[in-house]
């Protein structure tokens, strides 16, 4: 009698294979490099100084190499991407419509992340207890006047798009490539040529990242471990309240405004959660938002948003959509405010709270193009209501823990924002998404 051997279809086995399955794939391979950081980053916080500064340089070099190959194809990858969708799509007003709706959503967005931040800073109260000492060793860090609205104008648009790649400015490779594709558009057949040149630049450009991100797990790990070797798990202490507050903010945030956005678009959210957690898991570690960019470029576009949409909105985002980051501020700037308090008695009553916010609303669109953005944007605010600086230097303690946090939640907000606004277009396919990321897929 022959023998067949019954194949194992239970929930737990099934379940296991998916495990697997997860582990070899990046996202795994990325947490996996995350949680070895860590742990690397802990050991070395105990070692000599000596030996925690050569392992330091040696993981430094690892986490560098990493990042500038991930930014030296950014700009071709956005400049052949946008030609190549808007020019593609033959329609110049679709470029403009799609405009004008991306903008429409980074301001409603970028004002709930404000009221968060207000809610959440008022009610936690980190700032209370706190003393804010002198100023020392301002001098050390360069600040730098964060931009006005003209000048954020004036500066979308460059003078040299090959200066503008040296600089990697996404925002001014985003306008001229715009413009380039409206002059693609209207040259009709003699333009064809171009076209075919940018479309399979685009799919090289895509070739190239998944070659690059194969090295992701090994940068992100690198990148972890220096940041808790250095800052190491005590810095939490002094300032623990304030970065539970900001985490505590980018949750609630990321579950109401994120979830009602992702329900009221009718977005599937399982699915989005799984299309985006690569870049998510890149931009936390790195702290980088440029190292998420062409995974969320592929990732997005294989989530059933159309090139065209994808090439816009995700480098204008960089600039205009920052919701992790004006959360930030709006926390960070109260936050002193109540140090203030403790320390000199000085009230920042909440009619002056909403005017600091609205002025945030408006500086916070320019830290895309300042060193040390956010820490620019708010000592600018601070310096405005006449609130010390020393609180923003005393926040430089415990930046590096924060900007992880902002920077993903700035990642995940843009791919959102791709998402909503081909849902507004009627071109998202939800099709292509559930055959990419629903279940059974990695």
């Amino acid at each position: 009698m022959a023998y067949t051997r019954a194949m194992p279809t239970s929930r737990a086995v099934r379940e296991s294979h998916s495990a697997f399955r997860w582990i070899r794939g990046l996202t795994g391979q990325i947490f996996v490099g995350l949680l070895l950081g860590v742990l690397l980053g802990w050991v070395l916080g105990e070692v000599g100084d000596s030996t925690r500064q050569g392992w330091i340089k040696f993981l430094q070099v690892l986490r560098d190499v990493f990042l500038h190959l991930v930014k030296m194809m950014v700009v071709p990858l956005v400049f052949a991407s946008i030609v190549q969708g808007f020019a593609g799509a033959g329609d110049a007003k679709k470029a403009s419509r799609i405009g004008w709706k991306a903008f429409l959503y980074f301001e409603v967005v970028t004002s709930f992340a404000l009221v968060v931040g207000l809610l959440a800073v008022n009610l936690a109260r980190p700032g209370d207890g706190v003393v804010l000492n002198a100023v020392q060793n301002a001098g050390a860090v360069p600040i730098t006047k964060p931009q006005t609205l003209p000048e954020i104008i004036v500066h979308m648009f460059p003078t040299s798009l090959m200066d503008a790649m040296a600089r990697n400015d996404i925002l001014q490779v985003v306008c001229f490539a715009v413009i380039f594709a409206v002059a693609l558009l209207a040259s009709g057949t003699e333009g064809r040529p171009v076209l075919v040149f940018f479309s399979s630049l685009t799919q090289v450009m895509f070739k190239f990242a998944s070659l690059i991100m194969r090295f992701a797990p090994l940068g992100v790990g690198a990148a972890i471990a220096i940041t808790v070797a250095q800052q190491g798990l005590s810095s939490l202490i002094t300032l623990g309240k304030l970065v539970f507050t900001l985490y505590g903010a980018l949750i609630v945030f990321v579950l109401v405004v994120f979830g009602g956005v992702l329900k009221v678009s009718k977005v599937p959210v399982r699915l989005f959660a799984r299309a985006v957690r690569e870049p998510f898991a890149l931009a936390f570690a790195t702290a980088n938002s440029e190292a998420a960019l062409p995974r969320a470029f592929e990732l997005m576009e294989k989530f059933g948003v159309p090139r065209g949409i994808v090439g816009f909105v995700l480098p204008a985002g960089y600039a205009f959509n920052l919701d992790g980051s004006t959360l930030h501020l709006a926390v960070a700037s109260v936050f002193v405010a109540q140090a203030a308090q403790t320390t000199s008695g000085v009230v920042f009553g909440l009619d002056q709270q909403f005017a600091m916010m609205l002025m945030l609303m408006l500086t916070s669109k320019g830290v895309a193009a300042v060193p040390r953005a956010s820490f620019v944007v708010l000592v600018a605010a601070l310096e405005s209501f006449q609130l010390p600086v020393a609180g923003a230097f005393l926040i430089l303690g415990v930046d590096a823990l924060m900007d992880m946090a902002r920077t993903s939640v700035n990642v995940m907000g843009n791919c959102l924002a791709s998402v909503v606004v081909a849902r507004w277009e009627g071109e998202f396919d939800e099709a292509k998404a559930a055959a990419n990321f629903g279940d059974g897929q990695v």
